[in-house]
């Protein structure tokens, strides 16, 4: 198993980056913080996925596949979405982030704020609005969205790398069958509006969705919760599911309600 995994974290730049897609190391070899290493699995980096520049509107995502922080889904939780998203102007950045035993939370909570200020800081090279940049966020990258978002900060304006000197805090969350109630770190108030989803068939991941709603509007927090009353974990982009495959509308309504795609809120 363990080999099978390595296979494909090696796989997955391939799989990802093809004739119109390509990566962006988050940082330049042999400045990577907490690495262990200088091999493939050491380096996270984004791959781009952008629509043609006359559909883009400014909005864009960085994009954290689940896989229990040993592998990571890039189909259903990485590239569906990230067409998806393509297809309403957005500009999508699939993360391949640090995975464990290797690397711990802090490394992925590095990577995470990384990918943040890297996107804010090439705003201008896609076309994008440094104020309309959301973070997705599946099982345990929903879990790495929350820990990314209560460390963020403004930058460090006096910061020899200049990408560190930008914003790592998303506008907008989605977080998709992650667990739930707030830790002592997590400044619910704080925190963007947040697109929360999960399955009922789901209990671990649905009570707690519905535990975090009940936490983020306790707190004064913009959140919308869907609970889908079947299903599994893991549903990714569920296109043509029977079960799912409305949830990527209610997601865009809940983007367009808070002007993410340009209009207003």
């Amino acid at each position: 198993m363990r080999y099978t995994l390595l296979f494909l974290a090696l796989l997955a730049p391939a799989l990802l980056a093809g004739e119109e897609n390509y990566n962006i190391h988050l940082w330049e070899p042999g400045k990577v913080p907490m690495a262990a290493g200088d091999g493939p699995l050491d380096g996270p980096f984004l791959t781009v996925f952008a629509p043609p520049e006359n559909k883009r509107n400014g909005s864009a995502v960085v994009i954290a596949p689940g896989g229990s922080n040993i592998m990571l889904m890039y189909g259903l939780e990485g590239i569906d979405v990230a067409e998806r998203m393509n297809d309403w102007g957005t500009v999508a950045f699939v993360l391949t982030y640090r995975l464990s035993p290797r690397y711990d939370e802090a490394a992925r909570v590095a990577d995470g704020n990384r990918a943040m200020r890297l996107v804010r800081s090439r705003a201008k090279e896609f076309g994008i609005d440094p104020n309309r940049i959301a973070f997705a966020g599946f099982s345990a990258g929903s879990s790495m969205a929350r820990a990314v978002t209560a460390a963020s900060g403004p930058g460090d304006q006096n910061a020899s790398d200049p990408v560190d000197r930008f914003n790592s805090k998303p506008n907008i969350l989605l977080l998709v069958y992650g667990p739930g109630r707030a830790s002592a770190t997590e400044k619910l108030k704080e925190f963007p509006p947040t697109f929360l989803l999960s399955a009922a068939h789901d209990p671990g991941a649905a009570n707690g969705t519905a535990q975090l709603f009940l936490d983020m509007n306790r707190a004064g927090a913009v959140a919308e919760l869907h609970v889908y009353q079947r299903g599994r974990h893991g549903f990714g982009a569920a296109s043509k599911s029977p079960e799912f495959s409305p949830w990527m509308d209610a997601f865009k309504h809940f983007l367009n309600l808070n002007g993410y795609f340009g209009g207003a809120k």
